[in-house]
């Protein structure tokens, strides 16, 4: 009688996260982009300013903004890429047929996203974090920054997931992710364009994206200063909602398949 497998397994994480190195995307947009985003854009504001002060906000508002980039790009780029590519060959199907489930490949591959998550914050802050003049955080401030960046990589997890499902090739999937890659990053003040330079229709789509406040107000937290948190969990909320409709339908599309 044949044992049943565990849901999760260390060599089925190794794996995946072989899987999840090999992946070209994400050193590029999640290691490589968040680390020239904070070194070079900051120094380019804030050459010659007297402030010191002010000089340390803004570079600790674009380490904190750009770390955010991490999560987008190793899961919602990374992911739905890989994930694409292996519907369109049909890989999950062959899986099943040596006994791995749909199920298992993806709680594994979840965990193993979220180990590769934690190693490109690691490169990122231990580039960065010692060359640039940043804020001394609070505890509370870069617990809830942690908590923040976990959170968004989840709910990237589903929108890659379902963004995957949804198209099975790469190329659209591919095409999308790396639209929302770029207008997250427009829409949260990280291309040049601030919250009070946007129109209000660009405005009123940044209020519901938590990179905004990750972007214009962490610093807040970050240095443990009081600030109010509804606006952002209501953007993490919208989000997940986003995400959770788009399960939904790929969920519906797929059971539709089967019967």
């Amino acid at each position: 009688m044949n044992k049943k497998r565990k849901l999760i397994s260390g060599s089925m994480i190794l794996f995946e996260l072989r899987d999840v190195v090999g992946n070209p995307f994400i050193h590029i947009f999640g290691i490589g982009m968040p680390i020239f985003f904070a070194l070079i854009l900051p120094r380019s504001i804030t050459a010659g300013m007297k402030d010191s002060d002010l000089a340390s906000t803004i570079v600790t508002s674009f380490f904190l903004a750009t770390g955010s980039l991490i999560p987008l790009a190793t899961v919602l780029i990374g992911y739905a890429a890989s994930c694409a590519q292996e519907l369109e060959k049909g890989i999950p199907q062959r899986m099943e047929l040596f006994g791995i489930s749909k199920k298992e490949t993806l709680f594994n591959r979840a965990i193993s996203e979220g180990i590769f998550m934690l190693i490109a914050f690691a490169i990122y802050v231990l580039v960065t974090g010692f060359i640039l003049d940043l804020k001394k955080p609070v505890l509370s401030g870069v617990l809830i920054y942690a908590l923040c960046m976990i959170v968004l990589g989840i709910i990237c997890f589903i929108l890659a997931h379902g963004i995957a499902n949804l198209f099975e090739k790469f190329g659209p999937t591919y095409c999308v992710t790396m639209l929302l890659y770029f207008g997250f990053m427009a829409l949260g003040g990280m291309m040049g364009i601030s919250y009070d330079q946007m129109s209000k229709g660009m405005q009123a789509v940044a209020k519901m994206l938590p990179m905004t406040y990750i972007s214009r107000d962490f610093v807040t937290v970050w240095t443990g200063k009081n600030y109010n948190f509804m606006p952002m969990i209501q953007s993490y909320l919208f989000l997940a909602a986003i995400a959770g409709i788009l399960l939904f339908i790929v969920w519906k599309k797929t059971e539709r398949k089967v019967h």
